[in-house]
C-alpha cells in the first residue's frame, strides 16, 4: 500500500516560478530544413529543435496575452472612437486631449481673424468712428486669445463682440455649441477612464500556487483569494476555466480549448463574501478534466488554469474583475494551504504574510478515477490511509488470538472433566 503515498522533493516549492514555462503546443517555428540536414544533425540538436515552449494565455498579473495582428477593417475602432479612447494609454490619451482643445482655438481663431480681415478691421484699427466685429482684435494673436475666451465662457471683457457683424453672431454661436460638444466628450473620457476600476483589482489577491489534497474523503483542487482592502467587493463571484488544446474524434484540433471548471456553481460556493481570505475547491470528480490525472502524469500535462473574480466596487458601483492563472508547475500536488486566519481579543486578524504558504499532507499519488476504481473494489472509503489499514489488520489478528484462546481454554477444560470421571 506504499505505493499510493509518495513524498514530494523538498525542492518543490524553491524550483517553482511564477513565470516558469513548460513545454506546450504552441510552438516556436523553426525553419524547415532538408531531410538530409535534419538526419546530419547530432541527437542533442534535434531534441532540443523537438523542445516547445508555453505562453500563458492569461498572466499572473492578470493580463491576457494575446495580441491581434492583422486587422483589416480598422474602422470599426473609430465606430467606437469613445472606447478606443478610453482604452488607449494615459500618455497618449493627454496628447489627444491637449491637440484637441488647441486645434479648436486655432481653427476657430483663424475664422474671427478671417471676418476681421475680410471687413477690414484690420485697416481701421485706430479709427474711432469705423465699428468692428470684435473690439480691440487687432490681429492673429488677439482673434486666438478672443477664440479661448469664447469656448471656455471666460469674458475677460476687452475683447467684445458688437451687434454690428451677424456673420460674427452665428460664429459665436456655432463655437458654443461645438465647444461645449468638445468639453463634454473629452471630459467625459477622462472621467471614465480616472474612474475605471482596473486598479481596484490591484488589491485582490490570489496564491502563487494551486494544491491538490484530500477534502472531507475526496481529491480536490484549491485555491486561495483574498481581497486587501477594508471596504468590500459586492456580489462577488469565482470562475475557473481549463485551457488545453484538443484534438476531436474527426481529427479536429482545438488550440487553447477552454473548459469550465465547476467550482460550486451548482451549490452556490462560487458566490462568496469575501471579507476575509478563502480558499476555493474544485471536487475532482467524473464531470472533473482532472479525472484520470495523477500525481505522475500532472507534470506531463499541458495545460493553464484561468481564474477570474468578479464583483461589484462597493465605493463606486462599477463592475471590477480580477485574473490569475496557473501552470502545471504551479500546481502542487500533496499541499495544503496554512491558515491566515487566527481569533484576537475581539476581532478576527489575518495575516497576509502566510498567504501564500503550503505545508505538505499525505495525499494518494493516484488519479481520482483509479481511487474511486480501489475504493469500489475494497468497499473502502475514499479518505483511507495506510495506518488505518495496519490498524485493521491489527484488530483481525487481536480476534483471531481471543479466539484461539477460547478453543486453548474449552479444550483444557474437557481434559479435566474426562480426568476426573476416569477416577471416580
Amino acid at each position: 500500500l506504499s505505493f499510493l503515498f509518495s513524498k514530494p522533493p523538498a525542492n518543490v516549492l524553491e524550483g517553482d516560478s511564477m513565470d516558469q514555462d513548460v513545454e506546450s503546443p504552441v510552438a516556436i517555428h523553426q525553419p524547415k530544413l532538408p531531410k538530409q540536414a535534419r538526419d546530419d544533425l547530432p541527437r542533442h540538436i534535434c531534441r532540443d529543435r523537438t523542445k516547445r515552449k508555453i505562453q500563458r494565455y492569461v498572466r499572473k498579473d492578470g493580463k491576457c496575452n494575446v495580441h491581434h495582428g492583422n486587422v483589416r477593417e480598422t474602422y470599426r475602432y473609430l465606430t467606437d472612437i469613445f472606447t478606443t479612447l478610453v482604452d488607449l494609454k494615459w500618455r497618449f490619451n493627454l496628447l489627444i486631449f491637449v491637440m484637441v482643445y488647441t486645434v479648436t482655438w486655432l481653427f476657430f481663431g483663424m475664422i474671427w481673424w478671417l471676418i476681421a480681415y475680410i471687413r477690414g478691421d484690420m485697416d481701421h484699427i485706430e479709427d474711432p468712428s469705423w465699428t468692428p466685429c470684435v473690439t480691440n482684435l487687432n490681429g492673429f494673436v488677439s482673434a486666438f486669445l478672443f477664440s479661448i475666451e469664447t469656448e471656455t465662457t471666460i469674458g475677460y471683457g476687452y475683447r467684445v463682440i458688437t451687434d454690428k457683424c451677424p456673420e460674427g453672431i452665428i460664429l459665436l454661436l456655432v463655437q458654443s455649441v461645438l465647444g461645449s460638444i468638445v468639453n463634454a466628450f473629452m471630459v467625459g473620457c477622462m472621467f471614465v477612464k480616472i474612474s475605471q476600476p482596473k486598479k481596484r483589482a490591484e488589491t485582490l489577491v490570489f496564491s502563487t500556487h494551486a494544491v491538490i489534497s484530500m477534502r472531507d474523503g475526496k481529491l480536490c483542487l484549491m485555491f486561495r483569494v483574498g481581497d486587501l482592502r477594508n471596504s468590500h467587493i459586492v456580489e462577488a463571484s469565482i470562475r475557473a476555466k481549463l485551457i488545453k488544446s484538443k484534438q476531436t474524434s474527426e481529427g479536429e484540433f482545438i488550440p487553447l480549448n477552454q473548459t469550465d471548471i465547476n467550482v460550486g456553481y451548482y451549490t452556490g460556493d462560487d458566490r462568496l463574501f469575501l471579507v476575509s481570505p478563502l480558499i476555493i475547491s474544485h471536487e475532482i470528480n467524473q464531470q472533473s478534466p482532472f479525472w484520470e490525472i495523477s500525481k505522475a502524469q500532472l507534470p506531463k500535462e499541458e495545460l493553464e488554469i484561468v481564474v477570474i473574480l468578479e464583483g461589484m466596487v462597493e465605493a463606486t458601483g462599477m463592475t471590477c474583475q480580477a485574473r490569475s492563472s496557473y501552470i502545471t508547475s504551479e500546481i502542487l500536488w500533496g499541499y495544503r494551504f496554512t491558515p491566515v486566519l487566527t481569533l484576537e481579543d475581539g476581532f478576527y486578524e489575518v495575516d497576509y504574510n502566510s498567504f501564500h504558504e503550503t505545508y505538505e499532507t499525505s495525499t494518494p499519488s493516484l488519479s481520482a478515477k483509479e481511487l474511486a476504481e480501489l475504493a469500489s473494489r475494497a468497499e473502502l472509503p475514499l479518505s483511507w490511509s495506510v495506518s488505518s489499514k495496519l490498524n485493521q489488520h491489527a484488530e483481525l489478528e487481536t480476534e483471531e488470538e481471543e479466539k484461539n484462546l477460547e478453543e486453548q481454554t474449552e479444550r483444557n477444560g474437557d481434559v479435566a472433566n474426562l480426568e476426573n470421571e476416569s477416577k471416580v
